[in-house]
């Protein structure tokens, strides 16, 4: 039975990912800087407290447990983090990633690594291009720079650690997804459909324009698959995972009126209106630290993600209409 340390164990996310990872057979040890319910008690769990920057917890984890297998959901939005982003949460992710990624590599049991990434690393296009994995990168917030910053440490680190034959040693797995919900979890949906200036909720239009999204159980899936079916050091690298469709803000109004309150909708007319709407933003101090901001510029242009790759291990099936 292999072993998965699972960093930000008990977050929104990561409560997931260790519950998938039981249910598949691993064993699992979730660190967390606060405990957690959803799966204490459950047979092959154990939790360990300890802030993410903890050089002494993790170096005896690493010490005292044969670990196979690494998922670095720390310091991650949704997880364990809130929606801003400041100095200290950078400072701390980094402190991490400097130790965990060592301590990983060189434990000779160690086999993959999966971080976890964000889509805002990538430069938004202004075409109708999907964005790919090897997209042109331009982080444009706090977190997208915190988050990269992760991933240019996880290959640094990588690279000084190959076997004789100038193989790299051990697999690693980036994963850039969209901004997160659950039947539960609805603040990245709201944010999506309320103007920042005010509050309100609205559409533009009929609300057809959409944004992409990722269900919390299609990460979590891409994830086991991934950890099961990644046999070969072929499929180390990056992989974008998100909804298989665009989620609209029409998508969003029926969601929350059928399964949650919701108040009054504000329908504002297409065009003219969503251009004024575009410089709300304007030297407003949150909009590089605030990972849920409404950025009204983008809603005109594609921002649909490639999850071809992904979904060579696994059809993405969850989205509004059947997330749990």
């Amino acid at each position: 039975m292999d072993t998965v340390l699972v960093t930000g164990g008990c977050g929104l996310i990561g409560q997931h990912i260790c519950s998938g990872l039981l249910k598949k057979g691993f064993a699992v040890i979730a660190v967390d800087k606060e405990p957690g319910i959803y799966n204490e008690g459950k047979l092959h769990y154990s939790f360990i407290q300890a802030a993410p920057d903890d050089k002494n917890a993790f170096a005896e984890i690493f010490d005292n447990n044969k670990i196979d297998i690494l998922v670095h959901a720390a310091c991650t939005v949704d997880n364990d983090l809130g929606p801003i982003i400041g100095e200290a949460e950078m400072r701390q992710s980094k402190q991490c990633d400097k130790f965990l990624y060592r301590y990983a590599m060189m434990c000779d049991s160690v086999k993959k690594v999966v971080l976890l990434s964000t889509d805002k690393v990538y430069e938004f296009p202004k075409t109708r291009e999907p964005i790919r994995e090897d997209g042109e990168l331009k982080p444009t917030s706090n977190y997208a720079d915190m988050k990269f910053s992760s991933e240019k440490a996880l290959f640094s680190e990588m690279s000084h650690h190959k076997d004789e034959d100038g193989n790299y040693r051990v697999m690693c797995c980036i994963i850039r997804y969209s901004p997160v919900y659950t039947h539960d979890f609805i603040d990245n949906l709201m944010s999506k459909i309320t103007d920042p200036k005010d509050g309100v909720k609205f559409v533009s239009g009929k609300g057809q324009y959409g944004f992409q999204m990722c269900c919390v159980h299609n990460l979590v899936d891409f994830i086991l698959s991934y950890l099961k079916g990644a046999d070969n050091i072929s499929f180390a690298g990056v992989y974008n995972v998100c909804d298989k469709r665009i989620t609209t803000a029409a998508d969003i109004i029926a969601f929350m009126r059928s399964n949650h309150s919701l108040g009054a909708v504000v329908q504002r007319g297409a065009g003219g209106t969503m251009y004024k709407l575009k410089g709300i933003f304007s030297g407003n101090k949150d909009e590089k630290t605030n990972y849920r901001y409404l950025d009204m510029s983008k809603l005109e242009y594609n921002n649909m993600l490639d999850n071809t790759k992904a979904a060579k291990f696994i059809s993405f099936r969850w989205d509004l209409q059947n997330t749990k």
